[in-house]
């Protein structure tokens, strides 16, 4: 049985949202309360969140004896800071990791489930990344190898892990999330989300369509 570990991104500073996004309310929790309930239930250990923007506020929501806190002091640089110490605060804890699970805090729809398939597709790919597919792209939540450990804490600047994708793209595999495309930036994302929302309360077929 492979190791995996988790790397919770939530360090932004919500600069495009006005507020932090992580406090946002969603189907009666948190954004981010949310996100460390799948990751809880992601079959990965150990679990780390990463802190910056407003570490104090947001350390309430995370009172769980598995989860891991990390702040990083560099979180003004970007999500790639974020990722280097994520991932740098895994392999200190379980060094002979074998990959490690990427997600971010701003995806209502992750799920314990979601990161599941993840893991068991590595398990069965020859593929050394598995991302999330959705809406004519790939992103996070997303599985790295431990041979891309090194590219990963040595990543600066705002666009964290993405790049890799592209940079070593015949090692990408990816699994089906539709709903991964849901991503929380701008006060117009959240009316977005809360009308779609609103549609499945009323016809719960639109998941499925």
């Amino acid at each position: 049985m492979t190791k995996t570990g988790l790397v919770l991104l939530a360090a932004g500073a919500s600069v495009r949202f006005g507020s932090p996004k992580q406090n946002l309310e969603f189907q009666g929790q948190t954004l981010l309360y949310h996100a460390v309930q799948a990751a809880r239930h992601s079959g990965c250990a150990p679990v780390v969140v990463v802190l910056g923007a407003k570490a104090d506020e947001l350390r309430s929501q995370l009172n769980f004896p598995e989860i891991t806190i990390v702040e990083n002091p560099a979180w003004g640089e970007g999500m790639g800071a974020s990722v280097r110490h994520g991932v740098h605060a895994l392999l200190q804890t379980v060094p002979d990791l074998d990959s490690v699970l990427l997600m971010t805090c701003d995806q209502p729809f992750v799920s314990g489930k979601i990161l599941q398939q993840l893991v068991a597709e590595k398990e069965k790919n020859l593929k050394k990344i598995i991302a999330c597919a959705y809406q004519d792209t790939i992103g996070t939540p997303v599985l790295f190898d431990k041979q891309f450990f090194p590219d990963l804490t040595n990543l600066s600047g705002a666009q964290g892990a993405k790049k890799l994708l592209f940079k070593f793209s015949e090692e990408v595999g990816n699994i089906p999330f539709e709903l991964g495309g849901f991503d929380i930036d701008t006060p117009t994302d959240y009316q977005t989300l809360q009308h779609y929302v609103a549609r499945l309360t009323d016809d719960p077929d639109i998941a499925s369509g």
